[in-house]
């Protein structure tokens, strides 16, 4: 077996935590990704930790029909970085990304093209595939991002995955700080053209360059939106208080109170950092498919929540509900 490394990066796990970190959310329009420097940093943490080159870099994600969008095309013209592609379901679900993924992992131990395989990734779907890479003879080791609270000390791993592995590394927080950053931005001035808009009867040409969204004072004088902040709890992870009783949280234990409000203001943060970079088009588009929600949207209130109460909780169906009443009430309020 070749001396040297191979390096497996799930998309959808690094960019939503290194997202999360930068912007509160995991939408992605909410932070930049500067895609070379993240995948340049990463190559060099493993070299620098294990003194080998490497074979390749291997980007897995998602996209309509699995068709390449101008952002898959511009990852795969980094050198040394070949990136594949799963489909997003119709209720916004990744299909087939996992199976690339253990299917790379598991091709590149039978041939022997590396020794040392770094996988980015939480999910526990790819324990099998690692326990077999090792079978062949090949080290799989988890890079993820620290955690210092979290028992295994990274985020969003699954126990059963980082029990398989062989060991974990970190990927450093400098690097993080600089491959992610926060890009929302607010302009008032857009708010009050959006929100009307949003109540017209035929749409509106989009604008070349989209302004960002928030509520206008006249708007908030009628209707105080609350601000919204969201801390994750200190001994909650993920494995990818209400202020008194309020309809539908009678009967309920004080801790299923407090689960379904912070999935109240997760549900509003989305909402509020998706205006943000709206245009008056998608305002129009969204309000005319209610109650349904565009897959992007869904999949980003779902991570989010699960970064903060874990994958488990997320997948109540009480918990999904509640994420997307709160947002469609965020937005009933300012329009």
């Amino acid at each position: 077996m070749m001396s040297q490394t191979a390096i497996f990066i799930d998309a959808g796990f690094l960019l939503s935590l290194g997202g999360h970190r930068a912007a509160g959310t995991t939408l992605r329009s909410a932070f930049t990704t500067h895609y070379e420097a993240l995948v340049r940093g990463i190559v060099q943490t493993v070299k620098k930790n294990t003194g080998l080159n490497n074979l390749r870099v291997y980007w897995y994600d998602a996209s309509k029909d699995g068709l390449f969008t101008e952002q898959h095309k511009r990852i795969g013209l980094i050198p040394g970085v070949k990136v594949r592609l799963g489909r997003i379901s119709y209720n916004g679900e990744q299909k087939g990304v996992d199976l690339r993924l253990a299917l790379d992992l598991v091709g590149v131990a039978r041939n022997h093209s590396a020794s040392i395989a770094y996988l980015v990734s939480g999910d526990d779907d790819l324990a099998e595939a690692v326990e077999e890479a090792q079978d062949l003879g090949m080290k799989v080791v988890l890079l993820g991002i620290a955690k210092s609270d979290s028992r295994l000390g990274v985020a969003s791993v699954a126990e059963h995955l980082a029990l398989t592995a062989d060991y974990i590394e970190t990927i450093p927080s400098q690097l993080l700080d600089s491959a992610f950053t926060k890009v929302l931005e607010w302009d008032k001035n857009h708010s009050e053209k959006t929100s009307e808009i949003a109540g017209a009867p035929t749409a509106v040409p989009t604008p070349a360059v989209p302004k960002p969204v928030v509520p206008s004072p006249a708007l908030l004088a009628q209707k105080p939106v609350p601000k919204v902040s969201v801390q994750p709890e200190s001994n909650v992870e993920m494995v990818y208080s209400s202020g008194g009783e309020r309809p539908g949280y009678k009967g309920s234990a004080a801790y299923e109170q407090k689960e379904l409000k912070t999935a109240e203001e997760i549900g509003a943060k989305v909402a509020e950092s998706w205006l943000a970079f709206t245009t008056q088009q998608e305002v129009v588009e969204l309000m005319a498919d209610k109650p349904q929600l565009p897959p992007e949207i869904d999949r980003t209130l779902l991570k989010d929540c699960a970064q903060v109460l874990g994958e488990w909780k997320t997948d109540q169906q009480i918990i999904r509900r509640t994420l997307r009443g709160a947002f469609w009430e965020y937005l009933a309020k300012i329009m």
